[in-house]
């Protein structure tokens, strides 16, 4: 049996693949680092980064337990598309922070939604081109 065979045996459920592992890593890791955001953000950014780093994972568990390999590939489209909402979301709470807009919590407790140069935020977007 191939390497490529061996890998595909092992895979019983969408809770096997790396890449819903590694969307669970970044889930997990959007709601910790939105923690403190400002109250005026509970139902703005806060919500909008969670919610579409909820739909990553929620769409790669889904389209696995789909019974046709399109409607796999719809799901994990989706999914890369709320990849890069989250990213985009990322990228805008850093800004307004930056611009010192008071929205974004400067707080240790935050540290913002960036990855620390120790440890890079999980990637599920290469995963889901496999």
């Amino acid at each position: 049996m191939g390497s490529e065979a061996k890998k595909m045996s092992s895979i019983r459920s969408y809770r096997d693949l790396r890449v819903w592992q590694e969307a669970m890593e970044l889930t997990e890791l959007c709601y910790k680092r939105t923690a403190g955001f400002p109250k005026c953000e509970i139902y703005g950014l806060q919500s909008q980064v969670r919610r579409a780093a909820v739909s990553v994972v929620s769409n790669i568990a889904e389209g696995h337990s789909r019974q046709s390999r399109a409607a796999y590939l719809n799901h994990l489209s989706i999914a890369l598309g709320s990849q890069a909402d989250v990213e985009t979301q990322i990228e805008l709470s850093l800004l307004m922070a930056s611009l010192g807009k008071g929205r974004i919590s400067h707080s240790p407790s935050s540290q913002h939604l960036a990855p620390s140069p120790k440890s890079p935020a999980p990637s599920p977007q290469k995963e889901v081109t496999a």
